[in-house]
This record gives structure tokens, sequence and C-alpha cells, in this order.
């Protein structure tokens, strides 16, 4: 044999084993590509009633929404009908049960006292203190009056 053919021999196996090995990459190539066409369509089948089940749980929950939306217009509604309600009544009732409640309150200190008899401060301090506010009193009630009622009763009367 000589170098030429040697060469030529080695070359004819060096393809044969290159071949070879091709053709098992290629075999596990296919299986590799079986099995994900497999796995896609299983995801695909799982996948699909999921996207379903999602758009009408998204359906749902758009609905929902859209009766809490209602809901809470509803309630602003009825807030602000308390609100209106809470202030009318302060406004007619709360000036006459204020004053009905200080006079109560007067009458009852009224009895008060006068079931325990007339008390004078013992205390000098407190004496004092009792003859200047009933001072004030006098003074306040004595002052004349500049307001507008006061200047109106002056030029009815002329």
């Amino acid at each position: 044999m000589s170098v030429g053919e040697l060469a030529g021999l080695l070359v004819a196996v060096f393809w044969a084993v290159l071949v070879t090995l091709l053709a098992v990459v290629l075999v596990r190539l296919s299986k590799v590509l079986r099995e994900a066409t497999v796995l896609v369509a299983a995801v695909t089948e799982q996948a699909v009633p999921l996207l379903q089940d999602a758009n009408a749980a998204v359906r749902s929950a758009h609905e929902q929404l859209e009766r809490v939306d209602e809901i809470t217009a509803n309630v602003q509604d009825a807030a602000a009908d308390a609100k209106a309600l809470s202030s009318t009544v302060a406004a007619t009732l709360g000036g006459p049960l204020v004053k009905m409640a200080a006079f109560s309150y007067g009458v009852r200190k009224a009895a008060a006292r006068r079931n325990a008899g007339p008390t004078v401060p013992q205390q000098a301090g407190e004496r004092e203190e009792l003859a200047r506010l009933i001072r004030a009193e006098v003074r306040a009630a004595t002052a004349p009056r500049g307001g507008l009622l006061a200047r109106v009763r002056r030029a009815v009367r002329g």
C-alpha cells in the first residue's frame, strides 16, 4: 500500500466516523424536537382553558366594580342627605335646646342655693373676687349701648 492509498483510507474512515456521529446527533435532535412538540401541545391545551377562566374572572371583577361604583355613589348621596338633615336639625333645634338646657341648669342652681340658704364667702380673697364680679356686672348693665339697635331706637324716638 502506498502512502496515497493509506491517506485515502484514513480520509474515508474519518468521513465514516463523522457521518455516524452526525447521524446520532440528528436522531437525538429529532427526539428532542418530538418531545418539545408534545410539550407545546400540552401547554397549549392547558393554557387555553386557563386564559378563558382568566377572561371570565376579569369580566366578573369588572361587573363587581360597576356594582361597587353604584353602591359608592348611593352611599355618597346618603351621606350628603344625612349631613343636610343633621345641619337642619342642629339649626332648628340646637339653639332652643341649648337655651332650655341653660335655663334648666340655672333653675337647678337657684333651687339648690335657695334650699342651702345664702352663703357668704368666708375668706377675704373670695369676698373681694365676688365684689369685683358684682361691680363688673353692674357696670356692664348700666353702660350705654352704642350698637346699631340702640341707634335705631334713638332715631325712632326722636
